[in-house]
């Protein structure tokens, strides 16, 4: 993101960032303009939002669709307050394109949202990536549905939301107009321009992890089922009905139509075979068994003549119509994970898990070239219709390349695994987040633009807990890799290690900054900040400890098991002081109201529950979660719990009533962590599907 001093009325050509056309500035009375032209991009028109504030000038690109061979122009239009303060405000930002509207892009953060949620931190996790046929666009399939980018500028176009489920799969029709993705029980399809949802398909149970359209758009393939029933099912995408069934498999099913729409080949049937279909019969045309010992990638060429299966070291080549081996090409190292022929045919670009593409000459098997960048495995391929671009997704990044030559790349960003904590920093400016398996990251986020701010590597296991501590300095995070790690904030760089409690999943700063608390298997440790040390071990209870929190005054601290009762302990001494008991099933978190004279409980019993610190009388039991509670928190006012569930929801409870006040849903995975803002207006819940929420809770 670029800044420019408008202060004073330099040359307008040094405002220009990326752009193809420089803007002019224009004055009409009090007012104050600035046009700016582009030029068109294969085929998507650029903008760029330009925002005056305090004497900065900020762009923010964003992909639009192209209008009718004209270039897009924007305005924008601010008013001049004193000319002492030299302050511009934005006002207003609009238009224009001849003959179609152009509506701006929004931030990521801000698109699709669910009802009461006013930003989104965090994407989830990459689960299929597959490129337009124009490769101007790339879907992603998430846990909370599918991410639209531009390719060329790398910025978010939409976000597809409303399937029951994580989208398992996804992909494009041959004419780029429509996008299909499978989830739990069903197939969207989607208009790829719009985002406009256009029809269901309701599929046998289980979810649905293949999907293939012939390029006349009129049948859909769908692979998928329970672990131990996969099936491939036809379907007519004008009608909305099912045609048929094809067969049952023994794992994930693979698909591809051919160029003609005629054939449709999957695997596996059987291990290590392709089965390769007459999608008006429904009959098996051939069973291809010789070549890979596991299919891993289909694709057809160009001519419909030449299938391709990538395995788990080579890529075999079959003959359609005969169903005879035409060869096999090897190079990689690696299991090839997609698959694409060039327009001419002459080439077949793999790629691979081990973060490479190769390129074969499909005439002669010769491998003609590796290309390398990527960091994660290459899931993506497609090339350009006119063969001089090939399109190359991976788990970090999109690239573009001619030949074996880089011509553009860009990085994912917010895209994370499972989210299994969040902190608010005391100020109420940042949030941390901790990741789970598959990612291992503690991660810093600006409140304001949603953006990631840093990235906190090092632990080597999921991270059940972060912590800011009261001056915001310092963000502790606690992992299962039995460390507990402190990084300053400003900087990401790691200050210290404690190193011994085993598993340690909830960590909690005293007061006044100086000690920590953690909780693990069997017992809770306090530690001095400044020397690593361990100041005290508490024990007593048998199991767990799966959540700590310290008093607001610092003398006492509670702790829930994994059992069906929460303790108390005198920091002095050591001394358990209280068990309070009534969960019928194991106590997942606590936490003291901030006047400390309350405790707080979710349970996996399903219930949250109110007790009196000094007496340990339960005062409310709170019912609604319909499965187990994972998180509580109090407002800072203390009048209001929030309470956290698997069962996807976030509530909110009246603390002196028990009654609950409203229902917070929009998550596709279970709640793994709440944080009131420090000033009560704000609640931020993590999700399992990778997300952290923004709820407005007052103004």
């Amino acid at each position: 993101m670029g800044y420019w001093d408008v202060e004073t009325d330099a040359d307008t050509s040094s405002l220009v960032h990326s752009w193809q056309t420089a803007g002019v500035w224009t004055k009409c009375g009090s007012r104050c303009y600035f046009v700016c032209s582009y030029g068109n991009v294969a085929p998507v028109a650029q903008s760029v939002i330009l925002r005056l504030s305090d004497h900065n000038l900020t762009d923010r690109g964003t992909g639009l669709p192209d209008g009718p061979g004209l270039d897009t122009i924007s305005i924008y239009h601010a008013q001049r307050k004193a000319a002492s303060q030299m302050k511009i405000t934005v006002v207003l930002l609009i238009f224009l394109v001849l003959f179609s509207p152009i509506s701006l892009a929004q931030d990521y953060a801000q698109m699709s949202l669910p009802d009461g949620a006013i930003a989104r931190f965090g994407k989830g996790w990459i689960g299929r990536i597959v490129f337009s046929p124009d490769i101007t666009r790339v879907a992603i399939s998430g846990p909370i549905g599918i991410w639209l980018y531009d390719t060329v500028t790398g910025q978010e176009v939409d976000l597809l939301t409303g399937q029951p489920d994580w989208v398992h799969s996804v992909t494009f029709s041959s004419d780029g107009r429509t996008l299909v993705s499978g989830s739990a029980d069903s197939v969207y399809l989607w208009d790829a321009l719009t985002g406009e949802h256009k029809g269901t398909l309701t599929t046998p149970s289980g979810g649905v992890y293949a999907l293939a359209i012939s390029p006349d758009g009129t049948t859909l393939a769908s692979g998928g089922g329970d672990w131990d029933n996969f099936t491939v099912e036809l379907w007519d995408t004008v009608k909305g009905e099912h045609k048929g069934t094809l067969t049952r498999y023994i794992y994930m099913p693979i698909l591809a139509f051919s160029p003609d729409g005629a054939t449709l080949a999957s695997s596996p049937e059987v291990v290590g075979a392709v089965s390769v279909w007459d999608t008006v019969t429904g009959q098996r045309k051939h069973l291809l068994r010789e070549g890979p010992t596991e299919v891993t990638a289909l694709a057809f060429n160009p001519d419909g003549t030449i299938l391709a299966g990538g395995s788990l070291d080579s890529v075999y080549l079959w003959d359609v119509l005969t169903g005879e081996p035409r060869g096999r090409l090897t190079a990689s190292s690696s299991s090839v994970q997609s698959l694409a022929f060039s327009p001419d045919g002459a080439t077949l670009a793999g790629g691979s898990r081990d973060a490479t593409v190769h390129l074969w000459n499909v005439v002669t098997g010769e491998h003609k070239g590796t290309l390398t960048g990527h960091k994660g495995e290459v899931i993506g391929l497609a090339y350009s219709p006119d063969g001089s671009t090939l399109a190359s997704g991976s788990e970090d990044s999109v690239y573009l390349w001619e030949g074996e030559n880089v011509k553009r790349k860009w990085t994912f960003t917010g895209h994370t695994g499972m989210i299994d904590c969040v902190a608010f920093s005391p100020e109420g400016q940042m949030l941390a987040s901790g990741g789970s398996t598959g990612d291992k990251i503690a991660r810093l986020w600006d409140i304001k633009t949603g953006e990631q701010q840093q990235v906190l590597t090092g632990h080597t296991r999921s991270i059940g807990s972060v912590a800011f501590s009261p001056d915001g300095a310092t963000l502790a995070s606690a992992s299962y890799d039995s460390t507990i790690r402190l990084w300053d904030v400003k900087t990401a760089e790691q200050k210290q290690v404690f190193t011994g409690p085993k598993d340690c999943g909830t960590i909690w700063f005293s007061p006044d900054g100086a000690t920590l608390i953690s909780g693990s298997w069997h017992n809770m440790c306090l530690w001095d900040i400044k020397t690593g040390e361990q100041q005290q071990v508490f024990t007593g209870p048998v199991g767990r400890i799966d959540s700590v929190w310290f008093s607001p005054d610092g003398r006492m601290l509670a702790g829930g098991r994994d059992k069906d009762a929460m303790y108390l302990w005198d920091v002095k001494t050591g001394e358990q002081q209280r068990v309070f008991t009534g969960h019928t099933e194991k106590v997942d978190h606590v936490s003291f109201s901030p006047d400390g004279q309350m405790l707080a409980s979710g349970s996996s019993d399903n219930s949250v529950r109110l007790w009196d610190v000094k007496t340990g009388e339960q005062k409310q039991v709170c019912t609604g979660h319909t499965e187990g509670v994972e998180n509580v928190a109090f407002s800072p006012d203390g009048r209001t719990l929030a309470s956290g569930s698997w069962d996807k929801t976030v509530r909110l409870w009246d603390v002196k009533t028990g009654e609950q006040k409203r229902v917070f849903t929009g998550h596709t995975g279970r709640i793994e962590g709440l944080a009131f803002s420090p000033d009560g207006t704000a609640l931020v819940s993590a999700g399992g599907d990778g997300t952290m929420l923004l709820w407005k809770i007052a103004d």
